[in-house]
């Protein structure tokens, strides 16, 4: 989970970073400042892969969290298949009820 949260928050640094160069830019381009755009291209460009790079990273972080999660989950299901199947008719009731009150509103 650390690594997680490590992901996420470079993520959000990475994405400040390109919202400040963003602004820089179009600061830049408003003032008809060729030079200072042309410097500020390749800083942009580059916050822009970071935080590409971040959403893969943190996009893999979460897909292999998930499937160790479902994997959990199937191992449980195997190994107690009637605690399982309980589980699932008390959510399938309360889903039901819940359903049913909002219908009887109307």
């Amino acid at each position: 989970m650390a690594h997680f949260d490590d992901a996420r928050q470079q993520l959000v640094d990475d994405l400040h970073q390109v919202l400040t160069d963003m602004e820089e830019l179009v600061r830049a381009v408003a003032t008809d400042s060729k030079e200072k755009v042309a410097g500020l291209k390749p800083r942009a460009e580059a916050a822009i892969l970071r935080a590409r790079a971040r959403i893969a990273d943190l996009e893999g972080t979460l897909e292999a969290g998930a499937a160790r999660r479902l994997h959990a989950a199937d191992s449980y299901a195997h190994k107690n298949p009637w605690q399982t199947a309980g589980v699932a008719a008390g959510l399938g009731a309360a889903i039901g009820a819940i359903l049913g009150a909002l219908i009887a509103r109307r």
